[in-house]
């Protein structure tokens, strides 16, 4: 079975003390981690209205789509779903699928904002919900 999720919003989405956690762990430096989040936490946003400057945003997470910067740390994110794609491949909790006879099993393909997930299942747990 083949299961398709779409990541809507993802730049949104990610908090920066899991960004800031995912750097850390793959072994950045810790000055070039502050630096990273420097560039991505010190945004600001104001509304022109009327063509007048009004009021000031500031996000508490997510990267800026069109920011150099930002695919970058997307990938190294989707790394970590990768990683834990991975270990369920190995420990046998997430199967995969072969694409023929004698290839590697494969259970995840990622793209840029979507993910396929291959998962071998009996057709009746498929056809009924978990509760």
């Amino acid at each position: 079975m083949a299961v398709k999720t779409d990541m809507s919003k993802a730049y949104d989405r990610l908090e920066w003390g899991f960004v800031t956690t995912v750097m850390e762990r793959m072994g950045f430096h810790p000055k070039w981690v502050n630096w990273i989040l420097q560039c991505i936490s010190t945004v600001s946003y104001t509304f022109l209205i009327n063509g007048a400057a009004q009021g000031k945003v500031t996000p508490q997470r997510g990267i800026r789509q069109g920011d150099p910067l930002s695919p970058f740390i997307f990938i190294l994110c989707g790394e970590v779903l990768s990683g834990l794609c991975r270990n369920a491949l190995i420990n046998g909790t997430m199967a995969g699928i072969r694409i023929s006879r004698g290839s590697p099993r494969i259970n995840h393909l990622l793209f840029a904002n979507d993910t396929m997930f291959f998962v071998k299942t009996p057709i009746l747990e498929a056809a009924q919900p978990s509760t």
